[in-house]
């Protein structure tokens, strides 16, 4: 029973993603001719045309990767690949926690290894193709090492924590496992700016005095302590520009990319720090903490129960071992996690537009919401963001507002 839910579940993901890539794309190409009467006078149509092939390239790509990760979750489950795994592991260490880890870590580098050939075409042909990339093969190489020695560091420890919780800890483990996540969550995201993110790009402090004059009236105006501003070597990977606050209390910092400064105004670049701004005064982010601790939460009582039901397992391919499941259930539950999560995935994308329409609105109280409209456009036409994508496509996928509504919203407010 639980096999043909399953593969009814994935073939409606699979086929939703299909029909929303494959919409996207003949939405977009029939848009390509001109450009929005909305942004006649500031984007010119080679621009438009260039961010219509670069998202039907990208989207295209993104066909391919649901094909083979369905392929490759029905090749680790239906068809006996985390079992044959299991069983060859176990046989040389035994289910003990080593055993346990060294399954883990080899279902999640059969993943990485099927995800690395997507990742290097993204980067070095449609990256390349567009004018965006500027991240060479050994960055490229370096850049995937320092993440996997990252995670391993990071990672072993707390799986092998979680793997003795619920070994140890009795029904309730997955309370005290939450309660570790939480604590690791929290962690990372304090030592994240001063430790992990230096291992990948090189920051300086913000050195225009000019800029840094402004951008700290702002800050006082909006009642908000950072540790610092800094700059980030952005441009040594990619020519696409952003700016972000990371970090969390007194540890937050706010960033830029060098690629961002170069081509925004002063008016510019404080309006898009308004935005950002605006995520923090209106709680966005201690908001989603919560929203995503609380799901997690749920979500680990599900594994908790699921976990010691046989029809969980054999209904994935997979036969329970007698002493010990620990690791094949956090294996199966976060694989197969994501395809009964994806049909919720219009809820959190509308929440986060919701959002980005909230930030703006506060920018546009604390700068002109004209310069705001400008940074949007220059950064709209630098990262080949297009102008017109399919409707339920941003529907399901879209973190940010279309191009034409959020403009529409900020004029709005100027004119108010």
């Amino acid at each position: 029973m639980f096999t043909t839910l399953f593969v009814i579940v994935l073939a409606a993901m699979v086929a939703t993603k299909y029909w929303l890539a494959l919409r996207q794309i003949r939405y977009v190409a029939q848009h390509r001719a001109a450009v929005p009467a909305q942004f006649s006078s500031s984007i010119t149509l080679d621009s438009h045309q260039n961010a219509a092939d670069y998202t039907i390239a990208r989207t295209r790509l993104a066909l391919y990767e649901i094909a083979v990760g369905a392929a490759v979750l029905l090749a680790l489950t239906l068809c006996g690949g985390l079992q044959w795994l299991d069983t060859v592991i176990s046989g040389v260490l035994g289910h003990g926690y080593v055993g346990q880890l060294v399954t883990i870590g080899a279902v999640i580098a059969i993943t990485s290894v099927a995800d690395l050939p997507f990742d290097y075409y993204r980067h070095f042909v449609i990256e390349a193709r567009f004018g965006f990339n500027r991240m060479t093969p050994a960055l490229f190489l370096a850049d995937l090492a320092k993440g996997t020695l990252i995670g391993l560091l990071l990672g072993a420890p707390l799986l092998f924590a979680v793997l003795w919780l619920m070994r140890q800890a009795g029904d309730a483990w997955w309370w005290w496992a939450w309660l570790l996540w939480v604590t690791f969550n929290m962690l990372v995201l304090v030592l994240y700016p001063t430790l992990i993110a230096p291992l990948f790009n090189k920051f300086k402090p913000l050195d225009d005095a000019s800029l840094r004059e402004r951008i700290e009236s702002l800050l006082r105006r909006c009642g908000f302590a950072a540790k610092g501003l800094f700059v980030m070597d952005g441009s040594r990977r990619s020519a696409h520009g952003n700016a972000y606050f990371t970090g969390f209390g007194s540890a937050k910092r706010i960033v830029f990319f060098d690629t961002l400064l170069s081509r925004l105004s002063g008016d510019e670049i404080e309006a898009v720090l308004a935005h950002e701004l605006g995520h923090f005064k209106r709680r966005h982010v201690l908001k989603r903490l919560v929203v995503t601790f609380a799901i997690s939460l749920v979500l680990l009582a599900l594994l908790g129960w699921l976990a010691q039901q046989p029809w969980f397992y054999t209904g994935l391919g997979v036969t329970p071992a007698a002493d010990g499941n620990q690791a094949l259930a956090l294996i199966l539950f976060f694989m197969v996690l994501p395809v009964f999560l994806f049909f919720a995935s219009p809820l959190n994308s509308l929440t986060s537009r919701k959002h980005e329409f909230e930030a703006d609105a506060f920018a546009a109280k604390q700068t002109d919401p004209a310069d705001l409209v400008s940074a949007l456009v220059k950064l709209y036409q630098d990262n080949a963001s297009t102008l017109t994508p399919d409707p339920l496509y941003t529907a399901f996928y879209y973190s940010h507002p279309p191009a034409s509504q959020r403009i529409d919203r900020l004029l709005g407010h100027g004119a108010a």
